[in-house]
């Protein structure tokens, strides 16, 4: 089970912050597009012209409009929250689909990513997502965790190195981001050409 509850986390920020960025429970949009640009900085050179892209826990699908100047790709959204779901597709016009990562069936696409997507999980969940978004993954899956030793009672923390520990066991290259933002870092999961 998520350490909060996730439905009533996310629809919360909604309800008091609108379609903003608070309204996803990020803490503002600086921080919500440094964490797209260090996503980006990290795939831009493995990204081709067609590929698909599987945002996993959209929102409202910011990541799409974030890249879409840089790259001509194919965008999925899988999202959970109701509200989210259809605002993602109002604002994105892109394939917006209702879906609960560790538990409903995933396809495959050239790269998953999750930015926030993870916060709130229990570690096993945490872990269960990063397997899943990797196997369906063609080239490689980017997330963002937060950054610091696992106390809260709400949020979901790591160290980069447990991260890269457990993902040892995956066939892939492990590449980490730091220092871009406080309590925050980014994986790329790269598998080999």
């Amino acid at each position: 089970m998520p350490r909060i509850d996730n439905e009533k986390f996310y629809k919360n920020a909604l309800k008091k912050y609108g379609q903003t960025a608070k309204g996803l429970n990020w803490h503002d949009d600086y921080s919500q597009i440094k964490r797209f640009e260090i996503i980006h900085e990290l795939i831009q050179n493995d990204i081709e012209t067609g590929d698909t892209i599987i945002d996993a826990g959209c929102g409202f699908g910011d990541f799409y409009r974030y890249i879409e100047p840089f790259h001509e790709v194919h965008y999925i959204g899988y999202e959970i929250v109701h509200e989210s779901v259809e605002i993602a597709r109002e604002e994105t016009k892109q394939r917006i689909e209702r879906k609960d990562i560790l538990h409903d069936p995933l396809e495959k696409a050239d790269f998953y990513i999750a930015s926030g997507s993870m916060n709130i999980l229990s570690r096993f969940e945490t872990y269960f997502f990063i397997e899943r978004c990797f196997a369906h993954a063609k080239k490689g899956f980017v997330f963002n965790l937060l950054y610091g030793k696992d106390e809260s009672r709400s949020f979901n923390y790591f160290l980069p190195q447990e991260v890269k520990h457990f993902c040892k066991k995956f066939e892939c290259e492990i590449i980490t981001r730091t220092g871009y933002l406080p309590h925050d870092f980014t994986v790329y999961l790269r598998k080999a050409d």
